[in-house]
Formats: structure tokens, sequence, C-alpha cells
């Protein structure tokens, strides 16, 4: 294939990039007919109970792909909120081709891997090892921020931690309270700074 049939190819894959402010919603639950990657910034997939109560399902960080039941032509059953500024691939899923095919299959497989993970994390630890857990992974997203002394801060408020370990925020507020008088993390206003990233991954594996 020629670099100008190329050009073409992906011109007629991706149907645009469109940019999103923090707290956007991109997706709605109901009828999907196209996925999704993301470009630059942090997308949080989420569900909410008969309550009204939120659950992070897992977070989408760049080069990554949400909307994914549009391959299978299936309805959604979940939001999508941009949770940075983020720029967000809109693709095509009829116009793919089999080396765009096996790039998402490759990428499902490794969500799936981190399905496991997170479930494995709700039903089969306590909560300070998911509280742990999530803020290891978040380690590694634009919520992210390295400081002036080279630790990692990471913003993020304890409403939006319930939601991802599947608690409730004045239970988080009590375990991250003990963290920081343990002087593993230290916490502010939305934001966590890790002070020793070695002792939050065995409290995380315990």
């Amino acid at each position: 294939m020629t670099q100008t049939q190329t050009q073409h190819s992906t011109a007629r894959t991706f149907v645009d990039t469109v940019t999103y402010r923090p707290g956007a919603v991109i997706l709605y639950p109901g009828k999907s007919d196209m996925l999704y990657r993301v470009a630059s910034g942090l997308v949080r997939v989420h569900t909410m109970d008969d309550d009204g109560n939120g659950l992070t399902l897992r977070y989408v960080k760049p080069n990554e792909y949400f909307g994914e039941e549009a391959l299978a032509g299936v309805n959604r059953a979940y939001f999508a909120e941009a949770v940075t500024d983020s720029s967000i691939d809109v693709i095509n899923p009829a116009l793919m081709s089999a080396e765009d095919n096996l790039v998402v299959t490759t990428h499902l497989v490794k969500t799936l891997e981190r399905a496991y993970e997170s479930i494995y994390r709700l039903v089969g630890k306590r909560l300070r090892a998911r509280i742990a857990g999530e803020l290891l992974e978040l380690k590694d997203t634009a919520l992210a921020t390295q400081t002036e002394n080279g630790e990692t801060m990471i913003y993020a408020t304890h409403d939006e931690l319930a939601a991802a370990v599947g608690s409730v925020r004045e239970t988080v507020t009590k375990v991250v309270g003990e963290l920081s008088r343990e002087g593993v993390i230290s916490a502010g206003y939305g934001k966590i700074t890790l002070k020793d990233e070695k002792a939050l991954g065995t409290i995380a594996a315990a």
C-alpha cells in the first residue's frame, strides 16, 4: 500500500478527533456505533446503581479504547466521562483493517486482565489494600504529577476514590487518614501524595 493509500484509509477509518473538558460526559448508555480511542488525557468508565451511587468500572489511558461494544453491535450500559482535558479519536468499526482489529483485540485482552484484577481487589481485598492498589493504578495517569522532590501527587477526591474501590466517602476518608498517619501518603484537599510507594505496594498486595 502506498503512502497516499494509507493516508486515505486512515481518513476513512478515523471519523474525527474531539476534545472534552474535565467532567464532560462523552458517552451515555444506549445505542453504540463508534469505537473510541484516547489520544490524550484520561477517561473514566462508570455506572450507577438503583440508588444513584456511582461505581468506577475502569480508567482509560492514552492509546487505549472504549466503546468496544460497537464491534458487536450491542447497546452500551455505562457512562464515559472525561476526567482531565482529553482528546478522543472517533473510529468507524466498519472501516477498520485486519491490523486495526488485531490491535483492538490485544487491547481487549489486556482490559479483561485488568478487569479480573479489579474484581479480585473488590471481593478479595480489604479496603486498605483496595485504596493502595487504586492509588498505584492512578500513578501512571493524567491525574498524577511529580512534585519538586520527586514524589507523585495524584489529584483525586475521596468521593472519586470511593467510587473506584466500591466503598463510601466516609470510610475511605478514615483509611486515607490512617495511611497518612503511617507516613505512606499525605492527603490534602483533592490531592494525595505518595510518600512511600514501596510500602503502598506492600499494602496493596496484602
